[in-house]
């Protein structure tokens, strides 16, 4: 059994403008197991709306103003936390259980989990517990079409809330779910009307536990999700195959998610080096990697993370899950990429490790 993970998590909500995420807020906020969660709202713009519209406003609420979460004003989400810490600490406020960032609708989630990740400060006291994206049913088919935040925050998603079930019909909600699935099939959907959402469904995403108990890893890779998704995509769809000649229709600009697996155990460093170099020299086509392996000389499985260029710093869990399709204790990895054929991935792994690389 390996030791409790005792940072605070965090939970992104992201979605496009007109979502619904200041609803879902609403609710949650309500909800008595929310009681010890601070609250950061990021606004864009001089004057400050959204804040205004939340119901539960005291000392743990944090309004990040004038700019986006996602660029302008990541100094100001580092000062924040380190705040709440300490006041939390100090017992200038009651403690955190939690944190629950709201962004604007046009922000990236991508810089937000980075900042998680790689500050030092606010990765020794914080952790990622996942991202959820609030999807309005009634306008996501174009969004995802002609807006580049709005494809990215459902790709990026751990859990996707499907805003507004009550004002769509059942035909446009199930052919958006579809198209949801092949954007990214290891994200649970969730139908929500009048932004009533559990408590459990928008926390305890993320793939790390507070108590040491072994963690849904499956449910947090998704890998059968991802291999569904790609059984039901055509074959020129796939990677490393052409478009046939004639008209194409739009398929989540190029976003597709693929399953690699290691036939035998990695050696840690020379996966490391692969892994950095595929990073640095595709981090603008990779949106998520995620990943558990069987590495070289250690018993436990390794799982990683991975954000446009940065890396989650690898965890250890406390045995491996008996059930398929960990029992074969192989190492697999889920990539989430726009643009980027698996074969280049494949060859590089193989030539720094020497493990045969199949794509699943």
């Amino acid at each position: 059994m390996t030791d409790p993970d005792r940072r605070i998590p965090v939970t992104v909500l992201t979605g496009f403008l007109g979502a619904g995420k200041t609803t879902v807020l609403n609710h949650v906020l309500r909800h008595p197991g929310a009681a010890r969660t601070a609250v950061l709202i990021n606004e864009l713009g001089d004057v400050g709306v959204d804040h205004h519209l939340v119901e539960q406003v005291d000392e743990t609420l944090v309004v990040l103003d004038g700019g986006c979460v996602c660029c302008s004003v990541q100094g100001d989400l580092v000062a924040a936390l380190k705040r709440l810490f300490m006041q939390a600490f100090r017992k200038e406020i009651p403690p955190i259980d939690r944190v629950l960032l709201e962004t604007t609708g046009l922000a990236d989630p991508a810089p937000v989990v980075h900042t998680l990740m790689e500050e030092p400060f606010i990765a020794d006291r914080y952790r990622c517990d996942g991202v959820v994206t609030a999807v309005d049913v009634t306008h996501a088919a174009g969004q995802l079409h002609e807006h580049r935040e709005a494809l990215r925050q459902a790709a990026m998603a751990d859990r996707l809330l499907l805003t507004k079930c009550d004002l769509a019909a059942p035909d446009d909600i199930a052919a958006l779910q579809a198209t949801l699935a092949t954007l990214n099939p290891g994200a649970r959907q969730i139908p929500v009307t009048h932004g009533e959402v559990a408590i459990d469904d928008m926390f305890g995403g993320g793939l790390y536990t507070a108590t040491g108990k072994l963690p849904e890893v499956a449910a947090w890779l998704g890998e059968a999700q991802v291999r569904a998704a790609a059984a039901a995509t055509p074959a020129w769809r796939k990677p490393g195959k052409k478009a046939p000649a004639g008209p194409v229709t739009h398929h989540a600009d190029g976003v597709e998610s693929y399953v690699l697996r290691f036939e035998a155990p990695l050696p840690w460093w020379e996966f490391s080096d692969a892994l950095n170099l595929i990073l640095q020299a595709y981090s603008h086509r990779i949106l998520r990697i995620k990943g558990v392996l069987d590495v070289r000389g250690d018993p436990l499985p390794r799982v990683i993370q991975c954000v446009q260029h940065s890396i989650y710093p690898a965890v250890s869990l406390p045995a491996w899950p008996d059930t398929p399709p960990f029992d074969d204790h192989c190492s697999r990895l889920v990539f989430i990429v726009r643009g980027l054929p698996s074969e280049e991935v494949v060859r590089t792994l193989h030539e720094f490790t020497g493990v045969a690389v199949s794509v699943q």
